[in-house]
């Protein structure tokens, strides 16, 4: 009887482990009888925990430990600030469709986003200079918020000055977005953003003084609070679930062999044919293990969104540095990866003839994509396929 050995990923703990485990025995029997699932439960002996109860936590932003109250009355704008950095153009999305009536216009001026558009235009002209102090691109988001669709339905809506501080808002989003997704290391700070934004909405009809009142102040406040309510839900998750995966990950790479020697315990008394099967974190940590020294019971190894390659390639593998090759005694190695997993790897450029990457595919959006591979049933039979 084949045994297969499932080395679970980051943050899992029981119950959670224990249903898995099922899940996992389930999907290869359905595929194939008379294989028996051992799990590697490596978080409850080496996992990382919070050993100081949390200590290290700092207080949610806006209050002081244990007291809960807010401290920070504008904690609100700056979560709306993070719904603009997904989506610099919401609040001018959000504002046509809030609103039920146009403004009305003195009869034969010129349309309010013709007005918009040529401000717009003006500013452009004068390059990012006058958004420097938050980063390149000014001139390129005034040219594309001059052009999208979203510009006529709010002019229609708001008043000249209520767009000229939503249009500014949108600008200085855009380019503190790019800046978040080129990974800069540079991010100015709340104060300055809000300068910029008040000097860009004064060049785009606004009067000084980056006043917030009426619409403005509402839509704000409202964006700012729908945030801070989603991220309520999930901060006892994102407390418990998150610094868990991570610890998990700095733990291994700091203190790594304890996590290998009870794996290398656990396969030496198995009789073979053995298969690791090993998912995120627990991929690394099966690779690791043959790599180190050899495991003659074991005939194949299985990993599911591994980072593994990506560590290899990167010189933070612990147990073999690029450009070494895979030793001969490591087994054959199936790397399973969906195209959607970000957190998913390929193995097959790094060590030609040595590794088979298969794609599956789960339908899910990432990270989602990362955590559906045990609902998947193609997974077992590419598993199964690849059984000695």
């Amino acid at each position: 009887m084949t045994t297969v050995v499932f080395v679970h990923g980051t943050g899992v703990r029981e119950p959670a482990l224990s249903a898995l485990a099922e899940r996992v025995t389930a999907g290869l029997a359905a595929q194939r009888t008379e294989l028996e699932v051992v799990p590697y439960a490596w978080g409850a002996a080496h996992g990382a925990t919070l050993a100081a109860g949390g200590a290290s936590l700092p207080p949610r932003a806006g209050t002081t430990r244990g007291s809960g109250a807010s401290t920070d009355p504008g904690g609100e704008a700056t979560m709306a600030w993070a719904v603009l950095y997904d989506d610099p153009y919401a609040e001018l999305a959000s504002a046509a469709a809030a609103s039920g009536l146009a403004v009305e216009r003195p009869p034969g001026t010129a349309p309010p986003q013709e007005r918009m558009r040529a401000l717009l235009a003006a500013l452009a002209a004068r390059g990012d200079a006058p958004g420097a102090e938050v980063g390149p691109g000014l001139a390129r988001a005034a040219t594309d918020l001059a052009a999208h669709p979203v510009l006529g339905p709010a002019a229609d809506v708001l008043g000249p000055a209520d767009l000229a501080v939503l249009a500014a808002r949108s600008l200085i989003a855009r380019l503190i977005s790019d800046a978040l997704d080129a990974d800069s290391p540079l991010v100015p700070v709340g104060e300055t953003r809000e300068a910029v934004t008040d000097r860009i909405a004064e060049a785009l009809g606004a009067p000084p003084g980056g006043s917030e009142r009426g619409l403005r102040s509402h839509l704000l406040r409202s964006a700012g609070a729908m945030a801070a309510r989603a991220v309520e839900r999930r901060r006892r998750a994102l407390t418990e679930a998150a610094h868990p995966a991570a610890g998990d990950i700095l733990r291994y790479l700091s203190r790594g062999a304890a996590f290998r020697d009870g794996l290398r315990a656990l396969v030496t008394g198995l009789e073979p044919p053995v298969a690791v099967v090993g998912h995120s974190l627990g991929g690394i940590i099966a690779l690791d293990t043959l790599i180190s020294a050899p495991l003659p019971q074991v005939g194949l190894l299985v990993t599911a969104g591994s980072q593994g390659p990506f560590l290899y390639e990167s010189g933070s593998l612990p147990s073999l540095e690029h450009p070494a090759i895979l030793p001969p005694h490591v087994p054959a190695w199936l790397n399973l990866y969906d195209p959607r997993d970000l957190l998913g790897y390929l193995g097959a450029g790094l060590f030609p003839g040595r590794v088979t990457d298969v794609p599956v595919d789960s339908g899910q959006p990432f990270p989602a994509a990362h955590s559906a591979y045990w609902t998947n049933p193609a997974v077992y039979r590419h598993i199964v396929d690849h059984l000695p």
